[in-house]
C-alpha cells in the first residue's frame, strides 16, 4: 500500500470545486450517513482557515475499507460556530471532515424561539430535531404505511404547533385519533408544556355531542353546488329536479327536516314527486349532519378556536363525513378574503381528495382541496395532508406541497412517486424510509434547514388512535 493510501485511511478529507457540494473519503472505521451534518475545515494552503456546515448526501462503503461519498455546502460558519452564513460558501482544495455536535447543530435553526422541538436526529440520539414553525405556511404532505407511527407522530408537532404558535387549525379526523388532545398523558406529573396545552381552547367536536359540542351542517347554508351533491343531482341530466332544488326553501322551508318528503309531495308536480322520492331513496333527512337548531361547525370555526377536532368516524351514513367537509371547506374559501391564517389537517387525506372517488360529494370536496391547494396559502389557507398511500391523493394536491414528512415506507411505486415531486430530498436519503422503525422520520422543505432524520418525541397528550392490544390469558 502506498503511503498516500495510507494516509487517506487514517484520516477524513474533503474537497470542493464549486462551494456548493463536496466530495469526501472517510477514515477507516468512521462512520457517517445520508443526511448526517459535518463541519468542513478548510486546510489549503496559504489559504485562511474557514469553517462550513456541510451534509453528507450519498455514502458508499467497502468491507475493510474507508467511506466515501458526497453532500452539499449548507453555509459558512463564523469564527466562534455560533452564526450560520446561508448564502456564502466557498470552494477548497482540501478540508478536514468532522460530524458536528449538538451546539453546531443549533445553529440551523437560528432563533430558538421560532422552532419546534419534535425529537431528536436519527443519527444523534442526544442532539434535538426542530421544525419551523414560520414555514407552516406552506401546505405539508404527511406520509407513511400502516403501523409507521405516522398519526402519533403528527400529534407530536401539532401540540408544538398549538405550544408555541397563535396558528389556528382545524383537524379533520376520520378515525377519532385526535379527540383526546384536551387531556394530558397519564404518565407522571403534568409538565409546563403539558400545562400550557391545556390553558388552550381547543373544541372536539362528535356526531354524538349535544350542544355546544354537536358537529353539525346547516343544510341552508350550503351553496347550491354542495345541496345539489348531496343529492347527486346534475344541473343538466336531472334537470327538473334540480329546478325544484333551486326553490325547494321558498316551496317547502326546510325548517322540520319530518316536513321536506310530504312538502314535496303536496307539491304534486312530477319533478317534486321525483325530488320526494330521491330523499327518501338517500335517506338524506335521516341524517344526523343536520343542524336542526343547533349551531353548524362553520359558527364554531368562526369564534376562531385555538384547535376545533371535527370527528367524522362516528356518523352512520358514510356521506355525512364529506358534507361537513364540503361545508367547512366551501365556507373557509368564501371568506377567504379575510386572509386570517387557519391549518387545515386533513387525515386520511385518501378518503376526501382521491383521483379514483367519482361520487357528487367526493368530486366536490377534491376539487375544492385543490383549488385551495392551488391559491389558499396566499390567503393564509394552509394544507396539512396525511396519508398513508401517495398514490392515493390527487396528484394536483400533491405537486403544490412544500413540506415532506415521510415516515416507514415500503412501497417503490409510493417512493418514486415521492422522489419525482419532492426533488428537493436526496435519493438516498428517501431509500431509507424502506427501513425506518416505528416513530422514525424523513423531514424536508421549508420546515427544516436542511432534510432531517428523526426519532419522534413522546405526545403530551392521549392518542385516540392506538392500536388495540390482543388479551392474554392470565390463569
Amino acid at each position: 500500500m502506498s503511503d498516500v493510501d495510507k494516509a487517506t485511511l487514517e484520516k477524513a478529507a474533503a474537497v470542493s470545486i464549486d462551494g456548493r457540494h463536496f466530495q469526501f473519503v472517510g477514515a477507516t472505521g468512521s462512520r457517517f450517513e445520508p443526511g448526517g451534518l459535518v463541519i468542513l475545515r478548510s486546510t489549503d494552503e496559504g489559504e485562511e482557515e474557514t469553517d462550513q456546515l456541510g451534509q453528507v448526501e450519498e455514502v458508499a462503503v467497502t468491507i475493510g475499507g474507508a467511506p466515501h461519498g458526497s453532500g452539499r455546502i449548507l453555509g459558512l460558519l463564523d469564527g466562534d460556530g455560533r452564526h450560520l452564513d446561508v448564502r456564502r460558501s466557498v470552494a477548497f482544495g482540501s478540508a478536514t471532515i468532522q460530524p458536528t455536535d449538538a451546539r453546531t447543530t443549533e445553529v440551523l435553526y437560528g432563533d430558538a424561539t421560532a422552532s419546534l422541538p419534535i425529537g431528536s436526529f436519527l443519527a444523534s440520539q442526544h442532539i434535538p430535531a426542530r421544525l419551523i414553525a414560520q414555514r407552516f405556511n406552506r401546505h405539508t404532505f404527511w406520509c407513511g404505511q400502516s403501523g409507521s407511527g405516522k398519526t402519533y407522530a403528527l400529534g407530536v408537532v401539532l401540540e408544538q404547533l398549538l405550544i408555541h404558535t397563535a396558528l389556528p387549525m382545524v383537524i379533520f379526523d376520520p378515525n377519532a385519533d385526535f379527540v383526546h388532545m384536551r387531556q394530558a398523558h397519564p404518565a407522571g406529573a403534568p409538565t409546563d408544556a403539558q400545562r400550557a396545552l391545556a390553558s388552550r381552547d381547543i373544541r372536539v367536536l362528535r356526531p354524538s355531542s349535544s350542544s355546544p359540542d354537536a358537529l353539525r351542517v346547516r343544510f341552508l347554508d350550503l351553496s347550491l353546488r354542495a345541496k345539489a351533491a348531496v343529492f347527486r343531482l346534475d344541473p343538466l341530466d336531472d334537470r327538473a329536479e334540480h329546478n325544484e332544488l333551486m326553490h325547494i326553501e321558498d316551496t317547502v322551508g326546510l325548517v322540520d327536516a319530518t316536513r321536506v318528503v310530504p312538502g314535496l309531495v303536496e307539491r304534486g308536480t312530477p319533478a317534486a314527486r321525483d325530488l320526494a322520492a330521491r330523499t327518501e331513496n338517500l335517506r338524506v333527512t335521516d341524517w344526523s349532519v343536520w343542524a336542526k337548531g343547533l349551531a353548524a361547525v362553520t359558527d364554531i370555526l368562526e369564534t376562531r378556536p385555538d384547535a376545533t377536532v371535527l370527528d367524522l368516524g362516528g356518523f352512520a351514513y358514510p356521506e355525512e363525513s364529506l358534507v361537513v367537509a364540503l361545508a367547512v371547506l366551501d365556507d373557509l374559501w368564501d371568506k377567504r378574503e379575510q386572509r386570517r391564517p387557519l391549518l387545515i389537517v386533513i387525515d386520511e387525506a385518501h378518503n376526501f381528495c382521491s383521483p379514483d372517488q367519482t361520487s357528487p360529494l367526493h368530486v366536490a370536496v377534491r376539487e375544492r382541496i385543490v383549488q385551495i391547494a392551488a391559491e389558499g396559502r396566499k390567503f393564509g389557507l394552509w394544507l396539512l395532508l396525511s396519508t398513508q398511500r401517495p398514490s392515493r391523493v390527487h396528484p394536483s394536491i400533491i405537486s403544490q406541497c412544500d413540506n415532506l414528512a415521510l415516515m416507514k415506507m415500503t412501497s417503490p411505486v409510493d417512493l418514486a412517486e415521492l422522489a419525482t415531486i419532492f426533488g428537493f430530498v436526496p435519493p438516498a436519503m428517501l431509500a431509507r424510509a424502506s427501513r425506518f422503525k416505528q416513530g422514525e422520520a424523513l423531514f424536508a422543505g421549508g420546515f427544516v434547514p436542511a432534510p432531517t432524520m428523526v426519532t419522534m418525541g413522546s405526545r403530551l397528550t392521549r392518542e385516540g388512535g392506538a392500536d388495540v392490544g390482543v388479551p392474554l390469558r392470565t390463569g
